[in-house]
Formats: structure tokens, sequence, C-alpha cells
């Protein structure tokens, strides 16, 4: 089994006794591939509903990316609703602002319900890095509150921005109040717990090897074989060849986070009011925010291949 990338998140993740490893064959209404976001809600939503579900995941649960990312689960879709609208038309567009609201207010529902300790702030700032970009940003804030009733988008002056961030070089901007922000690992072992809790089977350090479909589908691992009624794949990017469909069209992209040490109370304040999260206008979004222990976690800059720098 692979163990978590040597990270913030890993070394700082709330305790979690580990999953053991499929032993043989087993039956189960749905077997889950993937131990991530999507398969671990997966598996605690069946679960709660009296599914007997049984999911694999080849590493650690949250090993992927739902383990090592920026953390910030910002508002609506990766285009803005002005783009959107002439590109599906304004009823689509609408239904996918409601898939974007119903997304956050899940997260925040499990956080609540499951007593997941992630430690969850609020607010995200959106910065523009070019003045140019500013009147932009502030119809967008305001058209989200006119067009979609979203009233935690506030537009912010140069001045009202700098009040809140410290850094240089960047304009006005608008708040999104709405914008919760979480430590990703521990959000993704929370679920892991709360799925077991429920009833469901979690096995790490088992690799599925070949999915063989039918009525009665079969998910082959190094350790035994799944038979279930029903498959769900939540590989993300690490299909390995499950499913070649989609696994000959993924395009990978690395992006890269870091974290500072500790800071005092009042080098955070000098940065960053109110433990704000921050993304701002680039085209690769800087995005940055503090954990609960006064790091600064900065993320940006992209690859595109398969390989890692070292």
């Amino acid at each position: 089994m692979a163990a978590h990338v040597d990270s913030y998140y890993a070394a700082t993740a709330n305790p979690l006794d580990p999953f053991a490893p499929l032993d043989g064959d087993r039956r189960a209404d749905v077997c889950v591939v993937g131990g991530g976001f999507t398969g671990l809600s997966t598996a605690l939503h069946l679960a709660e509903a009296g599914v007997d579900v049984c999911l694999i995941e080849a590493n650690a649960v949250g090993w992927g990316a739902s383990g090592r990312n920026g953390g910030q689960v910002g508002s609506g879709q990766r285009l803005w609703q002005t783009e959107l609208e002439p590109l599906v038309g304004m009823d689509d567009a609408k239904a996918l602002w409601r898939i974007g609201e119903d997304a956050k207010h899940l997260v925040l529902d499990l956080i609540e319900r499951h007593g997941i300790a992630c430690d969850l702030a609020h607010g995200i700032l959106c910065p523009v890095h070019k003045q140019r970009y500013e009147a932009e940003y502030h119809a967008y804030a305001r058209h989200l509150n006119d067009v979609y009733d979203y009233d935690k988008a506030v537009p912010l002056s140069a001045d009202e921005m700098r009040d809140k961030l410290k850094a240089s070089g960047y304009f006005g901007g608008y708040l999104d109040k709405g914008g919760p922000h979480i430590h990703p690992l521990d959000f993704a072992r929370g679920l892991a717990d709360a799925a077991r809790k429920a009833g469901a089977a979690i096995h790490e350090d088992t690799r599925a090897t070949r999915i063989v479909p039918g009525a009665a589908p079969k998910v082959e691992t190094v350790r035994g074989t799944i038979t279930a009624d029903h498959v769900v794949i939540a590989c993300n990017g690490y299909l390995d060849g499950l499913f070649p469909a989609v696994d000959n069209r993924l395009f990978p992209i690395n992006n890269f986070v870091v974290a500072t040490a500790p800071m005092t109370p009042d080098e955070q304040a000098a940065l960053i009011a109110d433990r704000l999260a921050v993304a701002d206008s680039r085209f690769v979004v800087y995005y940055y925010r503090f954990s609960g222990d006064r790091r600064l976690i900065f993320g940006g800059g992209e690859t595109y291949s398969h390989a890692f720098p070292a």
C-alpha cells in the first residue's frame, strides 16, 4: 500500500484506524472502487439507506486528490455563470448553479451531522491581479445577487480588498461569504469513519485489476473478487486501465501546494483578515489560506505530464 504523500495534510491529519485489506471473495449489493470524496460519500449514503456496500481503495482512503488539495469549497462551476448562460441556456445554467450550491450544502451537512473535525472556516476572497478585471468581478458579484438570489457575493473596492488582504499586486474583486474551506484529508477520513459506522465495508490496500461486466459484474482485485449488482467507479484519474473508454481520454494536470512554518497571530493578521481563503483571477489560479495552526497553505502553478518535479 502506498503511504500518503508527504504533506502538511498527512502530517496533521486526525488519527483513523486502518481498514483491513480484502481477504478472499465476497458478495455485495454495490461495489465502490475508489476511496476519495466521491467513493466515500457514495458508500456512506448507500450504507445509511441499508444497502450492502463494499468500498475498495488501492492505497489509503483520501490518498489521491481528495486528501491533497487546496481545501476550498467554492461556489458554482469551473466556468462563471455568465459564461454558462450563453453556452447552455439560462435554465440549464441555473440548474448547474443549484448543483454547485447543493454540493456545498452537502459538505457542510456531512460535517455537522457526523461531527467531522476538519478545520472548517468560512469565506473566500476573489481578488483581481489586473485592474481592468475589477469592474467585471464587481458585475459578476451583482449578477449572482440579481439573477441567482445569491447574496453572499459582496463586491469589494481596492481599498476594501486591502483591508482584508495585505498582499501586494491586487486590486478589488469580491468576497464570497458562502465559500467554506477545510482540511481535506480530515474530511475524507471523517467520511470513511462515518461510512464504517453506518455499516459500509471498506478495504484499503486492495487494488482493482479488472472489472468484468455482466448481470452481476465482478471486480477482480489483487486480494479476491467482489461480485455485486452494481459497480461505482470512483477513481478520478487513477483508473489504471479499469475503464479504457475514459482512461484513454485523461490528460494529466499537476498542481502544487506548499505550507509554511506556523506564524504568530500578529503575522497572520498582517496578511489575511478573518482567516479568509483567497482564490485570485489568474488563469492558473493562486489560491491560499491559513490552516488552524496558522500556516499559510499556498497553491499555484501547473505541469502537464505524468512526471513530478523532484
